[in-house]
Parts: C-alpha cells; structure tokens; sequence
C-alpha cells in the first residue's frame, strides 16, 4: 500500500499535514497524486481483475491462478503473466480451493484379519512391567533373529 492511499482512507481520522509528515510524503505530492488520473496499467489491471472474476464465478469459485491465467491465455487470447494473475487475484482476495490431504496410514488387504487390540487403546501400565508395548520402529530383524529395544535402547527381547 502506497503512503498516498494510506492517507486518502485515513483523511477523515487524521489530519493531511500529520500523516504526511509522518509517512515522509510532501503535501504538494499528495494533492498531484490526487488529480492524476490512473495510469495505463492500473486500467489494464482494473480491466484484467474484472475478466479474473468473471472466469473465477463461471468456474463455481474453485479456479486458482494457474487455471484463471490458463482460461485468459487459451479462451479469452489475453497475454498476461501468471504471477501477475496471482497478484490481482491476492489483492482481490479471490483464491481456488484447497483440498485438505487425507492421509492413510493403514492400507487394507482384502481377505486379512486385523490384529486385536490387547491393551484396549490403554496405554499406561497399572504397575512396573504390566504393559509391554512396542513400536514399529523399535523392531530390527537381523538375519533371523528378532530384537526389541526398550524406550532407552537397551535390549529388551530377542528371539529366533
């Protein structure tokens, strides 16, 4: 944001010189930059971010930028970047939607049984070596042998 547009929403809160000699502007600045009229560009970016949302509307508000620029590029014959297509679209707060990964941890087999839960999802041992739970991680497989480490490392089981 521009220290001039800050000062044109802010005018009716704070006085024009205040902000102007905070903002480090000059006055006479503030007044040429209200009497000029737009600019070339920010026509063509009026004109673009009205095509942006016509497209982002037609397609049911789930069009990010990459296929916005692709439907002006392709559909509409406009020449334009995609990263410009990305800055009008953040200014305007328009975005596509973002679908949220699911992950899976399990893949089932058809055909397979599950194994049972023995500890009930119970976690905590009601006394000292009431409870061994082991994690995926902490299982190696050496030749034929089976090792089990405990939490601090130290070998717990082995069997062949």
């Amino acid at each position: 944001m521009s220290a001039f547009v800050f000062i044109e929403a802010e005018k009716a809160n704070y006085p024009i010189s205040l902000m102007c000699r905070m903002l480090g502007v000059s006055r006479s600045g503030y007044q040429a930059w209200l009497r000029r009229p737009p600019s070339d560009r920010d026509l063509c970016d009026a004109w673009l971010l009205e095509r942006i949302r016509q497209i982002h509307l037609a397609n049911r508000s789930v069009y990010g930028s990459p296929r916005v620029h692709a439907e002006l590029r392709l559909a509409h014959g406009v020449r334009v970047g995609r990263k410009r297509v990305e800055r009008l679209m953040r200014g305007a707060g328009l975005s596509g939607l973002v679908l949220k990964r699911r992950w899976r941890t399990t893949i089932r087999v058809p055909g397979v049984k599950v194994a049972d839960d023995l500890v009930q999802r119970e976690f905590r041992a009601p006394e000292p070596n009431g409870l061994w739970v082991a994690d995926i991680e902490r299982h190696e497989a050496l030749c034929d042998r089976a090792v089990v480490k405990g939490h601090r490392g130290q070998l717990v089981a082995a069997g062949w």
